[in-house]
């Protein structure tokens, strides 16, 4: 009758080394190495003020893609507020376990796109919308009404989040659906209606905005002041009222207004689409330019 054999510790010692088992080892040894990430990324986090902590993200992608994309996000979310100090380079290398010269890639990538600014001896912030800028290429209305020497007022009309539908995945350029928040406003000139606001917020890219109600703030103020914009788009068309926005403007139903349609992104994130629509009569569009110039110097254009 056979029987089957057990091997004693003994029998298992002398066993060659080269038969044996490897991975006990290998075990160990990754043991080891991830407890000295872990100790190292604690050594960081204590070292970093709370609101520079980092949670190394684990999603797939190259490890400059992974950074740029926790880095960019903690931006658009309003996490890193415009002028917030980001971690120092050699802070970056050792909470993400990576060379230094990935972490400047990617700082270098973000302030191209205008989204950090890199200041000699200071470190990386987050950059600062230009107040300037702001007035002269995203309008401010409430500047537009005072220059009129009129008061301003503000009038909330409706807020809805919701998940976008078709139409708003069109108006925002999104890739796919997510939750938008909804807004609908008057502003006025006097006694007057002076815009008729309609506006999609991204909540994917500002998170933040859901939670604000737009009761004193107009949502474009807000969002100048909040979420640093890199790039927009308008679209300047006329149109006739229909009855809803007649009413709102006080104006007969068909009268000819202004439609002011823009999109604005931060990166490659698009942050909000809102079209702004006032009496045609009362407005007009004015620009000052000048030709612009070749390498000689030379103007182009004619007149």
């Amino acid at each position: 009758m056979a029987l089957d054999a057990k091997p004693s510790r003994h029998d298992a010692a002398c066993v060659a080394p080269s038969l044996m088992p490897a991975k006990p080892l290998a075990k160990a040894k990754a043991k080891t190495a991830l407890k000295a990430r872990v100790k190292t990324a604690a050594q960081v986090a204590t070292a970093l003020p709370a609101k520079a902590s980092i949670n190394v993200p684990t999603t797939a992608g190259s490890l400059h893609q992974r950074i740029l994309s926790d880095i960019e996000q903690r931006i658009v979310s309003g996490e890193w507020p415009p002028g917030h100090r980001i971690p120092s380079e050699h802070e970056l290398t050792d909470i993400y376990q990576c060379s230094r010269m990935t972490v400047n890639k990617v700082l270098t990538q973000l302030a191209r796109a205008n989204m950090v600014e890199r200041r000699r001896k200071a470190g990386s912030f987050v950059m600062r919308s230009q107040s300037r800028a702001a007035v002269l290429e995203i309008h401010d209305i409430r500047a537009e009404v005072l220059a009129l020497g009129l008061p301003y007022r503000y009038e909330p009309i409706s807020s809805k989040k919701r998940r976008s539908l078709r139409a708003d995945m069109d108006a925002l350029e999104l890739d796919k659906a997510g939750p938008v928040l909804e807004l609908r406003s008057l502003h006025y000139a006097g006694a007057q209606p002076f815009c008729l606001e309609y506006r999609l917020i991204n909540l994917a890219a500002v998170p933040q905005a859901a939670s604000e109600a737009f009761k004193d703030e107009p949502p474009g103020a807000w969002l100048v002041s909040h979420v640093p914009w890199t790039s927009a788009e308008h679209r300047i068309r006329a149109g006739a009222s229909d009855a809803d926005m007649a009413a709102l403007l006080k104006v007969a139903s068909g009268t000819p207004c202004l439609i002011i349609q823009r999109r604005t992104w931060t990166g490659a994130s698009p942050v909000t689409y809102v079209r702004l629509a006032y009496p045609g009569e009362d407005h007009e569009l004015v620009a000052h330019f000048s030709p612009t110039k070749d390498a000689a110097g030379n103007g182009n254009g004619s007149p």
